[in-house]
C-alpha cells in the first residue's frame, strides 16, 4: 500500500507548495491592452513633429512620432499593471513592489521595439504572438518571486535571467538593424544595461536596489556599444558581444557576494563571455 500512498502524498505536498498565481481576469486584460498597443501603433499613421535642439554644440534633431509615444505609454502601462496584480498577492505584505516593475516595463519596451522594426508579414505576427507570451512569463515569474517558499521559486529566478538577456540581445539587435544613429543608440542601450543590470543583480544579490554595481555595468557596456557602433559588424554579431559582456560583468558581481578569491570568481563569467563573443565573431 505504501507504494501507492507516497505518490499521493508527494502529489498534494507538491500542490501546496504551488501556492499563488496572478488573477486571470486582471492579466488578461492587461496583456491585451498592451497587445493593443501594438497594434494600433502599427496599424496608425500619425503624422511625425521633429523639434530641433542643440546641446553643447551639437545639432541634434529630435523625432516625436507615434512609435515614441507608444513606447512610452506601454512601458508605463505595464508597469502600472504589474504593481496592479502584485498588490493582491498574499505574502507582499509591507513590501514595496517597485522593483518587480523594472523587467516588464523592460519587456514591453523591448516588444514594441522589435515590432516597430519588423513590417507587417506573418513575421510579424509571429513576434507579436511571442512578445505577448513573453510578457506573460515575465510578469508571472515576478509575482512567483514574492513568495520565497514557493516551489517554482527557484525556476522563476532562472527564467527571468534568462528572459532579461534575451530581451536585451532583442533590443541590442533590433536597433543596430535599422541602423540608428550614436545619439539615439547609445542613451536606449544605456538605459536597457541599467534596467536588466538592476534587476538581475537585485535578484542574484538580495539588495532591493543595487544602484552602485548596475552602474558599473553601464558605464562599462556604455563605452564599449560607442566604439562597435563604427565597425562593421552585423547586427546580432554586434548584439552577443554586448550581450557577453553584460553577462559576464553582473555574473562576476554576484558570484563576489559567494567567492572571496577573484579568480574563482571569475572563472564562469568569463568563459561565457569567451564562448559568447566567439559566437560573434561567426557570425560577423
Amino acid at each position: 500500500m505504501l507504494f501507492l500512498i507516497y505518490p499521493i502524498i508527494r502529489y498534494n505536498l507538491i500542490v501546496k507548495q504551488i501556492r499563488n498565481l496572478p488573477n486571470r481576469d486582471r492579466i488578461s486584460v492587461l496583456i491585451a491592452t498592451i497587445l493593443l498597443a501594438f497594434t494600433l501603433a502599427k496599424f496608425t499613421n500619425i503624422p511625425e513633429q521633429t523639434i530641433n535642439f542643440q546641446a553643447v554644440g551639437i545639432f541634434i534633431p529630435l523625432v516625436i512620432n507615434l512609435n515614441t509615444v507608444v513606447a512610452l505609454l506601454v512601458t508605463g502601462m505595464t508597469a502600472a499593471g504589474t504593481d496592479w496584480l502584485l498588490r493582491d498577492h498574499p505574502n507582499l505584505g509591507k513590501r514595496s513592489t517597485l522593483p518587480h516593475w523594472v523587467l516588464p516595463a523592460f519587456s514591453a519596451w523591448v516588444i514594441h521595439v522589435a515590432l516597430s522594426s519588423l513590417t507587417v508579414s506573418p513575421t510579424w505576427w509571429l513576434a507579436f504572438s511571442l512578445g505577448g507570451f513573453l510578457l506573460l512569463l515575465v510578469i508571472v515569474g515576478e509575482y512567483v518571486l514574492l513568495d520565497t517558499e514557493d516551489i517554482r521559486h527557484p525556476i522563476a529566478e532562472l527564467g527571468l535571467n534568462a528572459l532579461a538577456y534575451s530581451l536585451f540581445l532583442v533590443m541590442a539587435v533590433s536597433l543596430r538593424s535599422v541602423d540608428v544613429r550614436l545619439f539615439i543608440l547609445l542613451p536606449a542601450l544605456t538605459i536597457a544595461v541599467g534596467m536588466v543590470s538592476l534587476r538581475i543583480l537585485n535578484i542574484g544579490l538580495g539588495e532591493p536596489w543595487p544602484i552602485a554595481q548596475a552602474l558599473v555595468s553601464l558605464v562599462v557596456v556604455s563605452q564599449f556599444t560607442a566604439v562597435l557602433h563604427y565597425l562593421p559588424i552585423t547586427p546580432i554579431g554586434f548584439g552577443l558581444l554586448l550581450l557577453g559582456l553584460v553577462y559576464g560583468i553582473n555574473t562576476f558581481i554576484i558570484n563576489l557576494k559567494d567567492e572571496e578569491n577573484i579568480r574563482k570568481a571569475a572563472i564562469e563569467p568569463l568563459s561565457v563571455l569567451l564562448a559568447i563573443w566567439l559566437m560573434a565573431l561567426v557570425m560577423r
